[in-house]
């Protein structure tokens, strides 16, 4: 019985016309060999399975011919060649760094550069895996790699060129190999299928290229056990059967049910799928590469990104004339989102099904998925502020039944003067702050009420008096000078952080309520004046809405000569606090606190 070899080894290519995807790097090293310009050292790096370590020996091969062809390939005849097809030649060697990767294994390399070759006109070394080498032994091969005898030429090989040392780069030609599309394994499966006499549907080869993920050599492996399962005769379904892939058709199922809107419909289909054993993050991101595809689909430029089969590629134009380009964006993001947070997910099938369920709503005639449309959001009046959510204000219940008449509207007026000269409106100076229950200070409880909403009066002669539908109840409304000196301070520590100096200002000043809703603010110096002048419209727009007056007007003046105070240190700020209030000293005298 003939000893069996796999086809990944079995048609390996032995020359550079043979490499399958790779191109352009060929051509290049082909004309290095007819040129004789060839550097020192090279270094082929890329993924797996894409002809680094057969592009290194090709190379070797062709450099030490004998009789190179005027192509640059190697001629197959002189002794050269036959000792290397024959892996008798003592001119090219091969080092595995993963197994040896130590100083010592180095320096044994740099021992046997010394002797010339015997046959052929360079000593070519193949060191694989190169990024294995430690740090001490790549130190090592520094020297010699930047300058090695004349008869000696180094070819690096490794899958990982981040780990190799810059001064490792900087002495070599670096060759990137790039992943094998999907239609060339398919045209080398083919290839290899009809050499084998191995009977095969284009659709199953598809599988297999995609299955390989861009390296040749997987899928060759990928091949032979299909081979072996299908007995000779590959089909798709032998192959999805073989392999354990969803089938396509279930994406394509899903998703015209998904634009019908059948969601019971998805919902069985994914019962089946996760009873077969298929994990619900694979559909998920099965389903999202399906999506992608028919979206590239809608349109001819992009129809030959899709790295399909033909047959698969007329399908997906297909269902693309079905799907609105709109319902294949959100059920991307949505796909998306489902597989950043599936690993998170303490009910992950839960996660998948509510997925679904969204994607199979965004074609409804009505825009009530919350998913498929953007959320409505308030502009705040300082960009990058905290939103705080504010409490609702109760708007009062005014009875406007019939019309009021001149005559009393006047009576009424009259009546809220007389009103409001009875209740004096207070006015705070920095030295007296409002006084609390407790003699020490605010409580949490006072806090909360404080920040509580209160129901206002309604200033007379208004239109939220003329109005008989009470329209503009809520934005009309009076405040106190408590009210004032809270929502200033909390507007002072929202405010974002570019503005902080003059948040900081602002804390210690103190509007003033001069006659309803007129509020003024008297500043030190004229800088700090400047400063406020430049946001004062955001300043009175954040006032209007949280104090639901739109009628309120800022006036900022600097402060006279006699009307500057001093600012206290933090020292005289307690002292102060001492004096105007015993029960905090002899608070301090029982903690036996110090000021810090």
């Amino acid at each position: 019985m003939e000893e069996y070899i796999v086809s990944a080894r079995k048609y390996r290519p032995t020359s550079f016309d043979t490499v399958v995807g790779q191109q352009a790097l060929t051509t290049t090293l082909k004309n290095a060999v007819k040129s004789g310009k060839l550097a020192h050292a090279y270094l082929f790096c890329g993924p797996r399975g894409v002809g680094k370590t057969t592009c290194a020996r090709i190379f070797a091969k062709a450099i030490n011919c004998l009789t190179p062809t005027a192509e640059g390939e190697a001629c197959e005849h002189c002794e050269s060649c036959q000792a290397f097809n024959e892996q008798r030649s003592f001119n090219i060697f091969e080092l595995d760094a993963a197994s040896n990767n130590s100083v010592e294994h180095i320096k044994t390399l740099m021992e046997q550069t010394r002797i010339p070759p015997q046959v052929g006109k360079y000593k070519v070394f193949i060191i694989d895996e190169v990024h294995m080498l430690s740090t001490a032994a790549f130190n090592a091969f520094l020297k010699t790699l930047e300058e090695p005898p004349a008869h000696v030429i180094f070819i690096l090989a490794t899958t990982e060129k981040h780990k190799i040392l810059p001064t490792i780069l900087s002495r070599c030609q670096i060759y990137d190999f790039e992943r094998m599309t999907v239609q060339n394994t398919i045209e080398h499966l083919k290839a290899v299928a009809e050499k084998e006499g191995v009977q095969y549907e284009e659709q199953a080869l598809a599988v297999i290229a995609e299955k390989a993920d861009g390296g040749m050599r997987d899928a060759l492996s990928i091949f032979d056990q299909a081979v072996s399962f299908c007995q000779g005769n590959i089909t798709y379904q032998k192959i999805i059967e073989d392999l354990n892939v969803l089938d396509s058709e279930n994406y394509f199922k899903m998703i015209d049910l998904a634009v019908e809107n059948k969601v019971s419909d998805i919902m069985i289909l994914l019962n089946q799928i996760i009873n077969k054993g298929f994990d619900g993050g694979l559909l998920i991101g099965g389903l999202a590469k399906h999506v992608r595809n028919v979206l590239m689909a809608k349109d001819p430029q992009t129809l030959p990104l899709l790295e399909v089969s033909d047959q698969q590629r007329e399908r997906y134009q297909d269902q693309a004339k079905k799907c609105e380009t709109r319902f294949l964006y959100d059920a991307l993001r949505l796909m998306n989102q489902c597989d950043i947070n599936y690993r998170q997910s303490s009910n992950k099938r839960l996660l998948v099904e509510l997925t679904l369920i969204e994607v199979a709503q965004l074609t409804q005639p009505d825009e009530s998925v919350g998913s498929g449309r953007k959320p409505r959001r308030l502009k705040s009046l300082f960009k990058q502020l905290m939103q705080q959510p504010q409490p609702k204000k109760a708007a009062p219940q005014v009875a406007a039944a019939e019309p009021v008449n001149q005559k009393d509207r006047s009576n009424l007026n009259t009546q809220s003067n007389q009103s409001d000269q009875k209740t004096p409106t207070t006015t705070y100076t920095s030295s007296s702050r409002p006084q609390l229950k407790s003699s020490i200070g605010h409580s949490w409880n006072n806090l909360r009420e404080q920040a509580k909403p209160k129901k206002m009066q309604i200033i007379p002669g208004t239109l939220a008096a003329d109005d008989p539908n009470n329209h503009y109840e809520k934005e009309f409304l009076s405040f106190t000078q408590q009210d004032l000196e809270l929502q200033w301070m909390m507007m002072c520590n929202r405010m974002p952080p570019k503005l902080v100096g003059i948040a900081t200002r602002m804390k210690n000043m103190l509007p003033v309520i001069k006659e309803m809703p007129q509020i003024e603010v008297i500043v030190d110096n004229q800088l700090a004046y400047d400063q406020m002048m430049e946001i004062k419209g955001s300043i009175v727009n954040t006032l209007k809405l949280y104090l639901h007056n739109n009628d309120i007007n800022l006036d900022i003046r600097v402060a006279e000569h006699q009307e500057q105070v001093p600012i206290l240190s933090r020292k005289e700020q307690f002292e102060l606090m001492e004096k105007n209030n015993p029960a905090i000293a002899k608070l301090r005298e029982l903690l036996d606190l110090e000021l810090a």
